[in-house]
């Protein structure tokens, strides 16, 4: 059964790299702009992972996911962050939110799908 992913960016650039890599992948892929936008997404849909940026307009990363986390629904989802920031303090303030992974951007192709596998499993 094909998985669904939503991945949430505000890069126009980076949602295009994620859905050629995921869709190629097999994956059924979902995209929004930013976290206001992944909540609007989520309303119709139940993806079986989500890939999200940390820093976004309007509602970053980390408040989506804490919004994703609080929704008892969508509590058990598997969310990976995908971000250029590599601070051990962010990584941590992610875990405290409910990130289930981390993933340093530029991203390879191969380790996302295969995070993405494994969390999804």
């Amino acid at each position: 059964m094909t998985k669904t992913i939503l991945t949430v960016d505000d890069s126009r650039t980076m949602r295009q790299m994620l859905m050629q890599a995921l869709s190629s992948a097999g994956f059924n892929v979902i995209q929004a702009e930013d976290g206001v936008h992944g909540l609007e997404v989520l309303e119709g849909c139940e993806p079986d992972v989500i890939v999200t940026d940390v820093n976004m307009p309007r509602m970053d990363g980390l408040e989506f996911i804490e919004h994703v986390r609080a929704d008892g629904e969508r509590r058990a989802i598997p969310i990976l962050v995908l971000t250029t920031e590599s601070d051990a303090e962010k990584k941590a303030r992610a875990r405290r939110a409910g990130a289930t992974g981390w993933i340093v951007k530029p991203f390879d192709p191969v380790k996302l799908v295969d995070a993405i596998n494994r969390v999804a499993a």
